[in-house]
């Protein structure tokens, strides 16, 4: 009888050797990276209790929200405390074997190496919902085998640890969900302006789909493109048996009803106050609450003026830019525009360009003269001159020859303006301008008198402050108070500032004189039913043109110009910007009962400001028809 081959058998025992033993050191190879990997995990206790970067609410003044910056968190919730559709919508989309699978989903992976084969890249992810809370919690996004081997790991810790319910309340909790919102109920403030638990099916599938691509799908940046991803993950809500056909289409009608975001109002304002929050605090990482002194109708109507002007008016003269900077008589900031579209450019003309203010600087030229002794009726030359090689000239070239300082400051005459300076001593000028807040080294020179110092507007509107309310100087400020997350004051404005700067019967004397400016002089385009003083300036070559004017309520500075510093088609501080001075202080002053001047008409001062007493007798009503100087001075004087 023949021998029995048993090659066969040799050979299928020595593969499954082999086999065996590679499968052996497979096992230990992986358990051994296991091993080493995770000795190098995270601290539990520490992720979770892990410090974040404070949350920065703005409030304006009367408690509306402005803004928030910082990483945003809402309220924790559970996942009962929810409308089923936003846990429902999450799991259509992330994992719907999330209640089956033991933190891996290998059904899915399977599923998605297919499908990434099949397509030959990367189309679907297999990383289940307990997989994400681990590297939300614990891990940093790098694209690693030690982090997908550790992330695995504590998938498995995760899912020992914890209950479904409760994993799956981490995760929505923890979720970052774009424009810096951690959680459901941050995105859901910040989308919609209110809490997760108010969300509508829509309103769910849209954070749901932000889970995907955060940025991408935004809705207060890509409406369309979030629009669109919300519709697919209501068809995902139909395909998991959470919604019918029907319910989804329904849902999907909702869109035009959402809120998304808050007002993208007084963004210059806003960065101007982030700027400063720091000053006031140590460093840390809680979260605080900012209240400031905006006033929201006053910010819109600001706004709305400035960029009307421009879009019209503007366009026509060249003028492609402005400003506009409202204080109260304190110094609060009611209203700021640093130019007419913060999304087109950020740069801040109201508190970072510097420009030259021409006769806008001439009140602190008189005022300087009433302290070295002049009176408003005093007379001065109105003629040619020149210092060195330096003559300066009026605007139209014409001269009126002896007039008063009152009328030399209406007209805004400026041989008659260096005069007045060299009476009060150029010295003093700049020691005033100083104490009236323009900051920078201020050099005592002639062509002072004629605004060459480079100004900020919130600047030179603040110098004005103390015209407005008898005396005291004011420095600009955008915060009230500041409180933690739990409701604790950490600082509150208590009115302090550098306090008297003018005598009282000089700021009547300069009340009196500004006035004259906006009733018969430079200003008249500025008039208003109400009591009101300013004064125009535009600089050489009309590339900058102000008003800065003032009720007893209100001041308000308002620059036209170009960031190039191209001169402008005549643009003047007795056109555009008085124009948007007036509109302004018009709404501005709505409702308002009008009240007179510090000084003016019968209004005392006190040492603390300004008090109204009775009039002996009513006024006479003051004609309308133009006076003989309004005449003249529109003949031969013009803005400058």
């Amino acid at each position: 009888m023949a021998k029995k081959d048993d090659s066969g058998s040799h050979w299928f025992w020595t593969l499954f050797k082999w086999a065996a033993t590679a499968g052996v050191w497979s096992v230990i190879a992986v358990t051994g990276i296991c091993a080493w990997y995770a000795t190098d995990l995270p601290d539990i206790d520490d992720a979770l209790n892990a410090t974040r970067r404070p949350t920065v609410t703005l409030l304006a003044a009367d408690g509306t929200l402005l803004a928030t910056r910082g990483d945003l968190y809402g309220v924790p919730l559970r996942v009962d405390d929810l409308p089923k559709a936003l846990p429902q919508a999450v799991l259509a989309t992330e994992d719907r074997r999330f209640y089956d699978h033991f933190g891996l989903d290998l059904i899915g992976i399977a599923r998605a190496a297919y499908r990434n084969a099949k397509a030959g890249r990367i189309v679907q992810g297999g990383s289940t919902i307990t997989q994400q809370a681990a590297k939300n919690l614990f891990l940093t996004p790098e694209r690693s085998l030690k982090r997908k081997v550790q992330e695995l790991l504590l998938a498995l810790w995760i899912e020992h640890k914890f209950s479904k319910d409760e994993i799956l309340t981490i995760y929505l909790n923890r979720v970052y969900l774009g424009a810096g919102t951690y959680g459901v109920d941050a995105a859901a403030w910040k989308y919609f302006s209110k809490p997760a638990k108010q969300v509508n099916t829509y309103e769910a599938a849209l954070i749901a789909g932000l889970l995907k691509a955060p940025s991408r799908y935004n809705p207060r940046a890509n409406p369309k493109l979030a629009h669109k991803r919300t519709t697919q993950v209501l068809m995902n809500m139909v395909a998991a048996g959470y919604l019918s056909a029907a319910q989804a289409k329904a849902a999907a009608k909702g869109k035009s009803r959402q809120r998304t975001g808050t007002s993208a109002r007084g963004q210059y304002f806003i960065d101007w106050v982030l700027d400063q929050v720091a000053d006031y605090l140590a460093p840390g990482d809680r979260d605080i609450t900012v209240r400031t002194t905006l006033n929201p109708a006053l910010q819109r109507a600001a706004e709305l003026r400035l960029v009307r002007a421009l879009n019209t008016h503007g366009k026509k003269a060249g003028a492609r830019q402005g400003a506009i900077v409202a204080l109260a008589t304190d110094g609060a900031v009611r209203a700021l525009v640093g130019g007419r579209n913060h999304g087109v450019s950020p740069f801040n003309r109201a508190t970072q360009a510097l420009r030259q203010p021409g006769s806008a600087f001439k009140p602190i030229v008189f005022l300087a003269a009433l302290e070295a002794g002049l009176d408003a009726g005093d007379m001065v030359e109105d003629a040619p001159i020149k210092i060195g090689d330096w003559a300066p000239r009026n605007f139209n070239g014409k001269h009126l020859g002896r007039i008063t300082l009152a009328k030399a400051l209406a007209g805004s005459i400026n041989t008659a303006a260096v005069r007045v300076a060299q009476k009060a001593h150029l010295p003093r000028v700049a020691e005033v301008a100083g104490r009236l807040g323009i900051p920078g080294d201020i050099q005592a020179t002639p062509s002072l008198a004629l605004g060459t110092h480079d100004v900020r507007l919130i600047d030179l509107t603040a110098a004005y402050v103390p015209f407005a309310n008898g005396g005291m100087a004011a420095w600009p400020f955008g915060i009230a108070k500041i409180s933690d997350g739990d409701g604790s004051v950490l600082y509150e404005r208590t009115g302090s500032g550098p306090g008297r700067v003018i005598e009282a019967r000089h700021a009547a004397a300069m009340n009196r004189m500004l006035a004259g400016v906006i009733s018969n002089g430079t200003g008249r385009a500025a008039r208003l039913k109400r009591p009101a003083a300013g004064k125009t300036g535009t600089s050489q070559n009309h590339r900058d043109a102000w008003f800065i004017g003032y009720t007893a309520d209100l001041v308000t500075g308002v620059w036209i110009g170009n960031d190039n510093a191209q001169p402008m088609k005549g643009v003047t501080g007795g056109g555009l910007p008085a124009r948007i001075w007036k509109q302004f202080m018009t709404d501005a002053h709505r409702g308002r009962g009008a009240r007179g001047l510090p000084g003016v008409d019968g209004t005392s001062i006190s040492s603390g400001g300004r008090k109204t007493v009775a009039k002996k007798s009513p006024a006479k009503p003051k004609s309308t028809e133009p006076s003989l100087w309004d005449r003249i001075i529109s003949v031969v004087s013009g803005d400058n």
